[in-house]
This record gives C-alpha cells, structure tokens and sequence, in this order.
C-alpha cells in the first residue's frame, strides 16, 4: 500500500484519499508498471516531498509537472536531481535566476533538498513516470491525488506562497483562495520558454517579501557545495 510509505501528519491527512477508488486503480496501475518497466522515481522514493516537508512545515510550494525521466535523476522532490547526477537545464536556468535574484552562488550539485527542509514543498502534480517517455503517467490518477494535497495546504489558516512556473503549475490556480495566499507566476525555466519572462520575475525575494509580510521567516534558498 503507497499510503504506508507516509508516516507524518500527511498520512492522516491523506487517508480517505488513499481509500478512494481511483487511487486503488493507480495502485494497481503502478504495481504492474514497477514490475514489467522502468519506472521513475523508485517506488519508495515517490512520496519524498511529503516526507522531507510535513503539512505544518509548509511555506511554500513549488509546482512540477512529472518527474524527470532520465536514469537516476528523479527522487520525490520536483526539479531535484540527485548530488552526483548533472544538473538539468531548466534546474540550471533556475540556479541562474536564484543568483541573479539572491546573490546565492550557484550550488555545484541540483539536489534540493535543503529547500525542502526550509519549507519548500517540492511537488509534482504527477508523481510517477515510465523510463524516457515523459508525461507517460499523465491521466492515471495522480493530478486527482495532488489536486486534494493542493486543497488540504489551501484550507491552512496560515498563508502559503505559490511559485507556479508554467501552464501546467498555473492550472492548479482554480483551487487556491488568492486572497489568502500568496500566488508567484510566470513562464517556465526549461530552455524553451525561461527567456519568455522567467529570467528577471524574482520568484525567490518575491516569496520571501511575501512571507515576511504574513509574519514567517523567511527561506534560505541558498545551497552549499557537495564537500
């Protein structure tokens, strides 16, 4: 059972979520696909970002799309790679905005991990992938499963910031008071689209004047070399 792979204030959170029919169908859908394909992340690492940042952590939230699909890249958290694993572009084009916008140096490794104990939580809205095919989980139950994850951080009394980079992030909007919470947009930092106005939006000060203003600290979104 996927859910028995939580075990923070998420479990009890998620848990009518877990007993739904379409879950039990994703289950058994993922089942045969760990067992006769490769599937990305591995199957304990899927609910990383719930687990690295529980529900009451939570100031931000920075929205992917679906793991990435090379060898040993995905983990659980959205854009993070491992340490020893080379930093993706769209990473590489986040890392440059950081230092533009922060003075943060640009850290020698994409695991962000140290986000996602600031406080970050680093979710996909699907959470699974089959090896080289992106988006090949897409429709099998888990943007439903991540829509309730949005819902519950929508119903906190406390105000959470929304960094959306991309359509796909942005049309999670529908399900976010904007006059509660704090909502960060624009254009996504693949090479594709970063120089179409990701490049210059300041996501990182942007998040953290906002936190200021509700009265949290801020994050420090500076990362440390390898050693």
């Amino acid at each position: 059972m996927l859910g028995q792979l939580i075990e923070n204030e998420w479990a009890s959170l998620l848990e009518e979520e877990f007993k739904k029919p379409y879950f039990t169908e994703l289950e058994q859908f993922l089942q045969a696909e760990y067992e006769t394909e490769t599937i990305y992340p591995a199957s304990e690492d899927i609910f990383n970002a719930l687990k690295y940042t529980s529900f009451n952590k939570v100031k931000v939230v920075l929205l992917g799309q679906d793991p990435y699909h090379g060898p040993n890249q995905a983990h659980g958290l959205s854009f993070s790679v491992r340490p020893e694993v080379t930093v993706p572009p769209s990473l590489k084009n986040i890392f440059k905005e950081l230092h533009q916008d922060t003075g943060c140096p640009i850290p020698d490794h994409g695991h962000l991990t140290k986000w996602a104990r600031e406080g970050v939580l680093l979710l996909n809205t699907i959470l699974t992938v089959k090896k080289g095919q992106a988006h090949s989980h897409k429709g099998k139950g888990w943007e439903m499963f991540t829509d309730q994850i949005i819902r519950l951080l929508n119903s906190r009394e406390t105000p959470l910031v929304f960094i959306l980079w991309g359509k796909p992030a942005q049309s999670k909007l529908p399900l976010i008071d904007t006059d509660r919470h704090f909502i960060i947009t624009s254009p996504h930092p693949s090479p594709f689209s970063a120089n179409k106005g990701f490049f210059g939006s300041s996501p990182f000060s942007t998040a953290n004047r906002y936190l200021e203003q509700a009265g949290l600290q801020k994050i420090n979104w500076c990362i440390e070399d390898t050693q």
